[in-house]
């Protein structure tokens, strides 16, 4: 049976979940840069977890919680390795690492589009835990999709190519009160055959930015000679870290944002 990409998980679909968000004891000093990052993921990786509530729209298990760690909280979603779902075309038990890889990769090449991510035991056995990212209500996210001069929107198509993203809603955006953004629900990326699944096609075909092109060789120098591709290979098999090294080459060689496939859906269902 054909098992499709697990729905958007990103937000509050139990009405009954608490508002998320960093505690005030918690919240670095700004958001989506290295140092927040580190500041959050130790927290993460060794807080301990108290579940809130269930986000009932996503076919994983996808929990609310609340991390704790001496006076410091946070808001995070934790998803158990257990409640993955089958899927026909990723290996059982490996979303969670896929969703840490997405993480790795984005703070790799300096992007910052994934909240911080960790893998870690939890209250149902080991899985991903990421940071809850409290969505600015008041921007038009269908409105944002659509943009084609939103710069961080654009680093998401690319990240997205990178990453082979076989589906990124529109509901997987999440733009920040501080005007940062972010995309959640990472868990179907790295398949090494070409299967990008995406709204952002604004920019197919079109040349990549500067910026693009330095993050890509940043990227491509910290899978060679970092410690990047070790660690996705905690998660990844060895032709999947290797298809990502490709995907980058391609990127870094033809310097335009990718076409849709031509034997795969563009677009994945809903979009939202």
């Amino acid at each position: 049976m054909d098992e499709r990409p697990e729905a958007p998980s990103c937000g509050p679909a139990d009405p009954s979940a608490p508002a998320g968000g960093l505690a005030a004891a918690a919240a670095p000093a700004e958001s989506g840069t290295a140092e927040a990052d580190a500041e959050v993921l130790g927290l993460l990786g060794s807080g301990s977890i108290e579940i809130e509530g269930r986000l009932v729209a996503a076919s994983n298990a996808t929990l609310y919680c609340t991390v704790r760690g001496g006076d410091r909280e946070a808001a995070c979603v934790y998803k158990p390795v257990a409640g993955e779902r089958p899927l026909w075309d990723f290996p059982t038990g490996t979303l969670a690492g896929r969703e840490v890889s997405a993480y790795l990769v984005s703070a790799a090449a300096g992007w910052h589009l994934v909240p911080p991510t960790v893998f870690r035991d939890g209250p149902l056995g080991p899985g991903m835990c990421q940071l809850w990212i409290e969505s600015d209500e008041t921007v038009d996210i269908m409105a944002l999709a659509r943009s084609s001069d939103h710069p961080a929107l654009r680093q998401m198509a690319v990240f997205d190519a990178v990453v082979n993203n076989a589906d990124r809603k529109i509901g997987h955006l999440l733009p920040d009160r501080n005007g940062h953004l972010y995309g959640c629900d990472h868990g179907v990326c790295f398949g090494e055959d070409y299967k990008l699944r995406t709204v952002l096609w604004q920019w197919r075909g079109r040349r990549l930015p500067v910026t693009a092109m330095e993050a890509l060789r940043t990227l491509r120098q910290a899978l060679d000679s970092g410690s990047l591709g070790d660690e996705m290979s905690q998660w990844l098999s060895a032709e999947e870290v290797a298809a990502t090294r490709q995907r980058v080459d391609l990127l870094l060689q033809h310097r335009v944002h990718p076409f849709p496939p031509e034997d795969w859906p563009a677009v994945p269902w809903p979009p939202v």
